[in-house]
């Protein structure tokens, strides 16, 4: 009997698989515990439906993403700091620092946890720092760190 799955089933495939098993299996285990839904034409078009939908959702996605990463390339960020001596300043700019002077000047708004940093940056100069927008596709942001 063919069931589409309506959770992961461990051993048998997970969620919106189309999966072959007893009738006895199907009857006294899956459909009780409403774990799966018999493979009709209905639930067979529903899943193909809904993979469409997710692919086209992840293609979209990506679609900005890479919009996302050519404007961070042509993108310069600057950020004042307060200096000290030999070309140093107090305190660090961090990845929060860099994700606010992004939504600020740039109008990009990007999450601080997908900012590449090392360390923090603790110097006055210019640096390209990687922004990880999606799977693969990462944009280069320069970021000019100034002495107020």
């Amino acid at each position: 009997m063919k069931v589409v799955l309506l959770q992961d089933v461990k051993s048998q495939g997970k969620k919106n698989d189309i999966i072959e098993v007893s009738e006895g299996y199907a009857r006294n285990f899956l459909f009780p515990k409403k774990l799966a839904v018999v493979a009709d034409a209905k639930a067979v078009n529903d899943i193909k439906n809904k993979k469409s939908s997710e692919a086209h959702k992840i293609e979209v996605e990506r679609e900005n993403a890479k919009k996302t990463a050519q404007k961070l390339s042509e993108t310069t960020v600057t950020i004042l700091a307060d200096g000290g001596q030999d070309g140093r300043f107090y305190g660090a700019v961090t990845s929060k620092d860099i994700a606010e002077a992004l939504k600020s000047q740039a109008g990009v708004d990007v999450d601080k946890r997908k900012i590449v940093l090392d360390a923090p940056i603790k110097a006055f100069g210019s640096y390209k720092i990687d922004v990880k927008l999606y799977q693969e596709i990462t944009g280069k942001v320069t970021v000019s760190v100034k002495e107020k």
